[in-house]
């Protein structure tokens, strides 16, 4: 084991505490085919970014707020196969509510309907793309996480599992845990990931913690 302490714990959603990859895939993909381009470019250039930000790069002559609407529509709408990835119910039970915080690229409410379609407990802090000017990569995200726990972004772990993510914890001043859930090991390497896991199932709370810290305990993988 690897014991990590901190003050706080500052998730991303979608491919570490939900796998709403497949509904990703169908929206996007469908998206990009109604538009001439290509599906599995437009799908990875999206993933763990604001949908806005995807949109603008990708369609720069068109108004990018109503493909936005649009694109979120669907994902709202598309919840099939919307579950929780192993070993997130069983990680977010053991954290003291007022410790952790979802960081997240979705909107506040896209990201409300994930989280209930989980089945997660209701974070009590909650950051979206909809609460920040910019998104990752940039640190804003994190930076705004750790204020709403009243803890500095040196004391918190983020937990990603996209580059983009990656970068934006790391800028923020936190330490890193990146899952293998989405993106290659490679990728979330480079991009400064400090631990790489599997998922969820590798982390755990450590019970005896005091001081005020949380101890994560990160299960070293054969």
């Amino acid at each position: 084991m690897i014991r990590i302490p901190c003050r706080g714990v500052l998730f991303d959603l979608d491919g570490v505490l939900v796998d709403s990859t497949p509904a990703v895939e169908r929206v996007w993909t469908g998206w990009a085919l109604e538009h001439g381009l290509n599906p599995q470019e437009v799908v990875r250039r999206a993933h763990g970014r604001p949908s806005l930000a995807t949109l603008r790069e990708l369609l720069p002559g068109a108004d990018p707020e109503a493909e936005n609407r649009e694109v979120e529509r669907r994902e709202i709408e598309d919840l099939e196969g919307v579950i929780p990835l192993p070993g997130a119910l069983e990680l977010l039970r053991t954290l003291p509510a007022d410790r952790w915080a979802v960081v997240t690229s979705c909107t506040r409410p896209l990201a409300e309907v994930r989280i209930r379609a989980a089945g997660l407990p209701r974070p009590h802090h909650l950051v979206t793309s909809s609460d920040v000017a910019r998104g990752k990569p940039y640190p804003d995200p994190y930076l705004k996480g750790a204020d709403s726990l009243a803890v500095a972004p040196a004391d918190c772990l983020v937990v990603e599992d996209a580059p983009a993510g990656v970068h934006a914890g790391k800028a923020a001043g936190a330490r890193v845990i990146a899952l293998r859930t989405t993106m290659a090991e490679d990728e979330l390497r480079e991009a400064g990931a400090d631990w790489i896991v599997q998922d969820c199932s590798a982390l755990s709370q450590d019970p005896a913690a005091t001081d005020g810290l949380l101890s994560i305990l990160l299960r070293k993988e054969l």
